[in-house]
């Protein structure tokens, strides 16, 4: 489904002084149709109240679809992918450790894409499942 195999440092690198740097998340695994990441559960993620915050769970989920939509572009020199809606059911708390996202796609047209995100704590548990739309634009008017 992607338009091109890459690698997770190549991932990496696409978040090199963003959002998803700073709350430290990382790839982890690569698929022909999803991706996993995972963020840290800390100061940087927790609302206050020592739990994570919804919207950071919303960060990585948007993360996740955006960099899913940007691998499945045609022409990445004159296409962008941004986010057009996206909204999320936060499920369970989190206070320490790890969350997990996995990206799949529910659909993948010409001009909008479609992905389910759902992010588990470290033991597999559902903690936040998000769907996020996409629109695919000409890369000047991104």
């Amino acid at each position: 489904m992607f338009t091109t195999s890459v690698s997770i440092d190549f991932l990496h690198s696409l978040d090199k002084k963003t959002i998803a740097g700073h709350l430290g998340i990382e790839y982890t695994e690569v698929g022909d149709d999803y991706i996993v990441a995972r963020m840290p559960v800390d100061h940087r993620t927790h609302q206050p109240f020592g739990i994570l915050h919804g919207g950071a769970s919303v960060v990585l989920a948007e993360s996740l679809g955006s960099v899913a939509s940007y691998l499945c572009l045609k022409d990445r020199e004159n296409q962008r992918a941004v986010g057009l809606e996206i909204n999320a059911n936060h499920i369970r708390p989190v206070s320490s450790g790890y969350v997990y996202g996995k990206v799949t796609p529910i659909h993948v047209g010409r001009t909008t894409h479609l992905w389910e995100i759902r992010i588990t704590n470290e033991e597999g548990k559902l903690v936040c499942i998000s769907r996020l739309t996409i629109a695919v634009v000409e890369a000047n008017r991104a």
